[in-house]
């Protein structure tokens, strides 16, 4: 194991979201629009209210949703605003991390929510001026794992000599509404998915620059066995249908308590090591299952809570919302954060702050 002194190291974290930012009850109205046949049972609206989501942000105006849109259209709103945020995000996470953009070695970028060929890196590069011999590492496909998993290969490269790493996430998961789709998987998403994205920057511990905001022990990774059809999308003709085919909280409260003590196991920590969980909030009843799984304590994932309910559920980005709050919060010690998603795959990262 490596000593504290050459752990990688985040030097800064940046999150945001597009401009348009909608209360909740005001999507609940525009259900009854999209969703007519499940909005003559009054009851199958209360999806909305029990997400305990109070606004979220959409790259379109509301009324945009509202008509048919295809995949091409859908996509081509997808690159313009996953563009612009990450540009002004990766702006601000290097100037937060004291770093020229000329100095970056590496550049992740993390979606699912959406296509671009050339990868979202490239235009990154472009936009940012980045050192144009940077490695590049576009991941695409981990839906909400993603976020844990690209700053866990964040670290990697720093570990492999790449010593200044700029790691983006984002998600437009609203454009992936499909109108006229009355599924259930469609119904849910249209109540949790929201937009969003943040910017980090790793580094290795001797890289000059601001005070570390933690430091990156390792990570754990888990493909769980014949779990493909549990979350995922469906390539359809009105672009990326989202897919849900199991109970996603029954599964966590049957795996998580083995899985993250694995996690611990494979960097010798203990249980009691652990001072904070951050939790990608999936839903209320997915947080719900892991305080059950993991016996936490009354309010050990508020951070959780609080992004989701002023955000939604944002796919791979969400999570580094949580770890930012956390941050705020003051959390001090060992940290493991911890996001599941299609695969069905578990991912943790192991920390210290």
């Amino acid at each position: 194991m490596s000593s504290a002194a050459s752990l990688p190291v985040l030097r800064s974290l940046v999150t945001g979201t597009p401009p348009y930012r909608v209360p909740q009850r005001e999507i609940q109205a525009a259900a009854r629009t999209l969703f007519p046949r499940m909005a003559a049972r009054p009851h199958l609206l209360d999806v909305f209210s029990n997400a305990q989501i109070s606004s979220r942000a959409l790259a379109r105006p509301l009324e945009w949703y509202l008509q048919p849109r295809g995949f091409g259209e859908k996509n081509a709103v997808f690159i313009e605003e996953a563009r612009a945020l990450i540009t002004r995000l990766g702006a601000e996470a290097l100037a937060r991390a004291e770093l020229r953009p000329a100095d970056v070695d590496a550049v992740i970028v993390v979606n699912t929510s959406g296509l671009s060929t050339p990868s979202l890196d490239a235009w990154l590069i472009e936009s940012l001026g980045l050192n144009r011999q940077a490695v590049r590492l576009p991941i695409w496909g981990l839906g909400c794992a993603g976020g844990a998993a690209g700053l866990a290969r964040a670290a990697d490269l720093v570990r492999a000599g790449f010593r200044r790493v700029l790691y983006v996430a984002v998600e437009l998961c609203s454009l992936t509404l499909v109108k006229g789709d009355e599924s259930k998987s469609n119904f849910v998403g249209t109540a949790l998915f929201a937009d969003g994205g943040a910017a980090l920057v790793v580094t290795a511990p001797d890289v000059p620059g601001p005070t570390a905001l933690l430091s990156l022990h390792g990570a754990y990774s888990t493909l769980i066995e014949k779990s493909e059809d549990i979350m995922g999308w469906d390539v359809v003709d009105e672009g990326l249908k989202v897919r849900f085919s199991r109970d996603i909280p029954t599964l966590v409260r049957g795996m998580m308590r083995e899985n993250v003590a694995g996690a611990l196991a494979s960097h010798s920590w203990m249980r009691e090591d652990v001072n904070t969980f951050v939790v990608h909030p999936g839903g209320v009843k997915v947080l719900a299952a892991y305080e059950e799984a993991l016996s936490l304590p009354p309010g050990a994932l508020n951070s959780s809570r609080k992004v989701l309910c002023h955000h939604g559920n944002m796919s791979s980005a969400t999570v580094l919302f949580v770890l930012e709050e956390t941050l705020k919060a003051g959390a001090q010690g060992r940290v493991i954060l911890s996001a599941m998603g299609p695969g069905f795959s578990a991912e943790h990262v192991l920390m210290e702050l």
